[in-house]
């Protein structure tokens, strides 16, 4: 089973697999920034692209996953909101342009997964003054994914995400931290787990 593959099943087990709210640290990290040209690596269903476009964000979007990608556009449309959804396998292929914000938000996957290869890519493509902004597990939580040979996903600390990235002195970090969030698991119960936030800027 090819990536695509294993996310449209994913994406298949039910109508709406995430909640359709922006992820909180998006919002808190983001919100009253200037708008310009913002990418959503990752874009799932598309609550965070539609929050942005809202905030006034020229927004392109990407996902592997044809179906997120149909229920991202759909989100859109309800929402009233123009965004360029782009199907990419990030390990393959990536948007092209500048970007003032690029947002990957839990860009991660039980198979094997080159995630360093593409948030460096995703570094290359920050405009000057602009940032990158990446979400996190620290833990599993209350879901639990394992490659088909038993591996289990590593989840980075964000001093291992800004030392893997080694952008050097024309970046700052604006927040490199670990925080609690409450999480539904799939037994209805709330769950407390430990996420990341890795925060940059690239220096005018």
């Amino acid at each position: 089973m090819s990536d695509e593959q294993a996310w449209d099943a994913r994406y298949s087990e039910s109508h709406r697999i995430w909640s359709g709210n922006p992820n909180v640290e998006l919002v808190t990290e983001i919100e009253g920034v200037t708008p310009g040209r913002a990418l959503d690596l990752g874009c799932g269903e598309g609550a965070d692209a539609v929050w942005l476009a809202r905030q006034g964000w020229r927004v392109t979007a990407v996902d592997i996953s044809g179906v997120a990608l149909e229920r991202a556009a759909e989100h859109a449309k309800d929402a009233g909101v123009e965004i360029d959804f782009q199907r990419h396998d990030l390990e393959e292929t990536f948007p092209a342009g500048e970007f003032d914000l690029i947002s990957a938000q839990f860009l991660h996957f039980w198979e094997e997964f080159d995630r360093e290869k593409i948030l460096r890519r995703a570094a290359d493509t920050v405009a000057p003054g602009g940032i990158l902004l990446i979400e996190g597990h620290m833990d599993h939580g209350p879901f639990r994914h394992e490659g088909h040979d038993g591996r289990a996903v590593h989840f980075p600390t964000p001093d291992e995400v800004v030392a893997a990235l080694a952008l050097g002195d024309g970046w700052e970090v604006l927040k490199a931290e670990v925080h609690p969030r409450q999480q539904k698991g799939p037994d209805g119960d709330d769950h407390t787990r430990t996420d990341s936030t890795v925060k940059l800027r690239r220096k005018a």
